[in-house]
């Protein structure tokens, strides 16, 4: 078990946050503060216990350099209308100057402010000892509350654990409790659903849940990789051509393990990668050479959904088909559907499944859904991530 917030005693102390304000913008302004309401339990915590708080975050990818197009400023606007309180924010190229450090200083118990975007400076990711040095002086207390980017090893989200005691935020610490007891100590039957369109991003995942699950269901543009293995015509549908062969072995894996390994049973096929494009739907073995998988069919969503009934706990990453455009959104809505309906633990491992379950106003009738994506995938590969393991054991 690792140390969270309410393990330690805040009063009157300087505490440095890591949360993840990587919210999406357009035209500078935030089309989505999902994230930044996701950081507000934590925050509001530690402010009513009179921290002296200071937070930090990355926002898109300016590769280690000052543009302005990635300032946390809007960030910092959204989190002082939530907290009805200014939150104190000086826009610094080098993130920490001599400005900053005085600001840092004189916040006073119940006071917040918002450091710059951290990866306007290289030495951010490159994990760099003097610039994670640079934010715990600012500090006497760190708390990790970014779990979309616990699987990085950076300074913001580990080298700053070398010089200040780390404990977790609540968001980190839902994380661990749903994820981890998902993989290491399930309710059963227990469910992996796994979608999205590239077998070789979810293999280790694959693997590593092969010897925990009772059922897996392959669903998406990976099941087309999965069909090529099985000997099957895919017409134009999207295919991991390198790993046709460790797909069939996975198969064969799950058949050894005793694991039922559900692939679709129909798909609806479109002439082109368009929403109002010619489609058709047939069995698995039918598909036209001139076509694409799209989205699974009707007899493969009432297959999944009727497993999903029977479950304890369900595991789902990545969509069933292009839920993006409507007419290929309903495989992945009867999934979400059957995920809502459930009396069993469900846990939404973050990326395009936590957009679509949002996309179809399920998102309150899922256990939890991760806020990272990546960090959800190497949590279910069974990797220690570096933003997790800093953390101080109970």
């Amino acid at each position: 078990m690792k140390k969270t917030i309410r393990d330690i005693d805040v009063k009157g102390k300087k505490v440095i946050a890591r949360c993840d304000f990587n919210v999406p913008m357009q035209e500078g302004r935030i089309t989505d503060d999902t994230r930044i309401r996701a950081a507000l339990p934590t925050i509001e915590y530690l402010l009513e216990h009179d921290a002296a708080l200071i937070l930090m975050s990355h926002m898109g990818r300016p590769k280690g350099e000052p543009k302005m197009e990635f300032t946390l400023a809007p960030v910092a606007e959204r989190l002082s209308e939530y907290l009805k309180k200014e939150v104190k924010f000086k826009s610094s190229p080098t993130v920490v100057d001599d400005e900053v450090k005085k600001m840092a200083a004189e916040l006073k118990p119940g006071e917040v402010m918002l450091l710059e975007n951290v990866r306007f400076r290289k030495e951010e990711t490159e994990n760099d000892p003097g610039f994670a040095k640079e934010l715990a002086s600012l500090a006497e207390l760190f708390v990790q509350e970014a779990f979309g980017t616990a699987h990085r090893a950076h300074a913001s989200t580990a080298g700053i654990a070398d010089y200040l005691p780390a404990v977790s935020g609540f968001l980190i610490e839902k994380e661990v409790k749903f994820l981890g007891s998902a993989v290491e100590d399930p309710k059963r039957p227990f469910v992996a659903i796994m979608g999205g369109a590239k077998v070789g991003d979810k293999i280790p995942v694959i693997r590593n849940l092969i010897s925990r699950v009772d059922t897996l269901i392959i669903g998406g543009g990976m099941a087309y990789t999965f069909y090529k293995a099985m000997g099957l015509e895919i017409g134009t549908s999207i295919l991991d051509a390198d790993n046709v062969g460790l797909a069939g072995e996975l198969m064969k894996q799950a058949e050894e393990a005793g694991v039922k390994m559900l692939l679709p049973v129909d798909v609806v096929c479109a002439a082109a990668f368009e929403n109002d494009a010619e489609t058709v739907t047939v069995d698995r073995d039918k598909m036209p050479a001139d076509m694409m998988g799209m989205d699974i069919g009707p007899k493969s969503a009432e297959l999944f959904a009727e497993e999903i009934g029977k479950a304890a706990t369900v595991v789902w990453n990545g969509p069933m088909g292009v839920f993006e455009m409507p007419n290929f959104a309903e495989g992945t809505k009867k999934v979400a559907e059957a995920l809502a309906a459930s009396d069993a633990i469900t846990v939404i491992g973050g990326g395009d499944s936590a957009a679509a379950v949002e996309q179809f106003g399920l998102a309150d009738k899922m256990t939890h859904i991760s806020t990272g994506g990546g960090a959800s995938l190497e949590f279910l590969e069974g990797k220690t991530l570096p933003g997790i393991a800093v953390i101080q054991d109970k």
